[in-house]
């Protein structure tokens, strides 16, 4: 399902009143009655409905108006100037008073919040751009201090609906009934804490509009992501399934190169060898039984400059895909080996962890790539990467995806809640699978491991990529219902995948 910006959900409204003649009130009833359509459901008695001046105060003028009859009181609350009134604003407010319901042209007072049981938001909509201030915030503030069930229209006042950021204070609601197509606000933290339980309603934009190959946005969907999901003949064998190249570990981070060469198995793939500083060798075949390792010449701590020949010779024989990073340390033999890999490399790879921090030194190398590369960063990594501020790339995430994807010729695959894949089409999909169980150690390295192994198998980067991040969070989700959130294990989340590969089928 498409996402969109308040630009584009404008684009698609104004399309279908000037292209497709259907007149904007016959969309705002159709928006009401969505809304009408929950609230029903919720045998409330009173009711109070908070207008603002535009069209998403005249969607819930209009609501009220229809849901007249069918509670015991319903006050209409509309404090703003007549001359800020939208035009069709000021239509369903001439008609509600019309219907003679009370329409009173201040806040409701806290009294009549006590004795509300539904309130509608109906405050702004996807167009807000200022920050809320004044008496308005001073009541949004007080308002979220009642515990009243409350419904927003389109998307919570204040909340921005391009980046999920809040615009001063923000309606904290239960529900939240949208039109058409879901926005980025809904999907994009805080934006999404203050959004509720969210529907998306049907109100007749023409489906041609909403489908529109201009909307770059997308969330990842079950049916979508199983659609990707490698098929596996009944006359096959391993070799059909990938050899994954796993460049990890180092002394004292062993841990990461063997999650992400587990994740790897678990994902499907036939093959996985380890590459490894040789000093290691003892530690790592103790630990490990389906998977293959591959001692190299080290440092006194990790992989040296010397173990290229063998590397380059692996991938050129037997490799269908490189994972590169977990664990492998920063240091100038690492950034050496990460360069020749990406200048001679014919396959897939997958860079992570330690291999994003190198490589914001060797960046530019990437646009001299022999082949189609995954970045896999966390916020951290990411501003590593690129020199701009945690705090700046969390307010748009999407956004700096897009544009970072573009910019280094990569998929790139933002960590995060929720978690954005983005191509260098400027394509960005957002994956609505995970939970906060998952903020552990060595959950990216599992993401790793999963998303090299799909490329392996010969899924294209970016599809790899989506199926990757769903069936990660998938799997996450799946160990959270026994292990809960505080207990849980990177580890549980590769032991998750064979039934997250079964529930994804269902």
């Amino acid at each position: 399902m498409k996402i969109v910006t308040s630009r584009e959900i404008t684009t698609i409204d104004r399309l279908t009143i000037e292209e497709y003649k259907i007149p904007s009130l016959v969309l705002m009833e159709r928006a009401a009655l969505s809304v009408v359509k929950h609230i029903v459901k919720m045998s409330a008695k009173n009711l109070i409905i908070l207008a603002g001046p535009g069209n998403n105060g005249g969607d819930g003028i209009a609501a009220g108006r229809i849901l007249k009859n069918k509670v015991k009181k319903l006050t209409i609350f509309q404090p703003f100037c007549e001359d800020k009134l939208s035009q069709d604003c000021k239509t369903q407010l001439e008609i509600a008073q019309k219907f003679n319901i009370p329409i009173i042209r201040d806040y409701p007072q806290e009294k009549e919040i006590v004795h509300a049981d539904v309130i509608i938001d109906a405050f702004f909509g996807t167009g807000l751009k200022r920050p809320i201030d004044g008496k308005l915030a001073q009541f949004i503030e007080k308002l979220n201090t009642f515990k009243k069930i409350i419904v927003a229209v389109d998307i919570a006042s204040g909340i921005c609906s391009d980046t999920g950021q809040l615009l001063g204070v923000a309606v904290k609601s239960d529900i939240t009934v949208t039109f058409g197509l879901p926005k980025k606000g809904h999907m994009l933290y805080p934006g999404k804490d203050y959004t509720g339980k969210l529907f998306i309603e049907d109100i007749g934009f023409p489906e041609e509009l909403i489908k529109s190959d201009s909307i770059k946005t997308t969330i990842i969907e079950k049916n979508f992501a199983c659609s990707l999901v490698p098929p596996r003949p009944a006359y096959s064998h391993k070799g059909r399934y990938g050899h994954v190249l796993v460049i990890a570990g180092s002394t004292g981070k062993t841990g990461a190169a063997l999650m992400t060469a587990k994740s790897a198995l678990r994902a499907g793939s036939g093959l996985v060898t380890i590459s490894i500083p040789e000093l290691l060798k003892d530690v790592f075949q103790s630990k490990i039984l389906e998977e293959m390792i591959l001692p190299v010449p080290c440092t006194d701590r990790t992989l040296s400059r010397k173990a290229l020949p063998q590397i380059i010779d692996f991938l050129n024989e037997r490799a269908t895909s490189v994972a590169f990073g977990p664990g492998v340390g920063v240091n100038e033999d690492i950034e050496i080996i990460l360069k020749e890999l990406i200048l001679n490399c014919k396959c897939p790879m997958v860079i992570d962890a330690d291999g994003i921090t190198v490589l914001a030194g060797i960046k530019d190398t990437l646009k001299e790539s022999k082949t189609d590369i995954i970045l896999t960063p966390h916020p951290g990594e990411l501003s590593r990467l690129i020199n701009i501020s945690v705090k700046d790339i969390e307010k748009q995430r999407t956004d700096i995806a897009q544009k970072i994807a573009r910019d280094l010729n990569v998929v790139l695959v933002l960590k995060g809640v929720p978690t954005v894949v983005a191509n260098p089409k400027e394509e960005v999909y957002l994956n609505p699978t995970g939970n906060p169980g998952m903020a552990t150690g060595g959950s990216g390295d599992v993401l790793t491991g999963i998303i090299a192994s799909l490329t392996g198998q010969g899924l294209s980067t970016l599809d790899a990529s989506l199926l990757g991040v769903y069936i990660h969070g998938l799997a996450g989700d799946i160990a959270a219902r026994v292990k809960g959130f505080h207990g849980m294990i990177a580890g549980d989340i590769i032991e998750s995948l064979p039934e997250a590969f079964i529930e994804l089928s269902k």
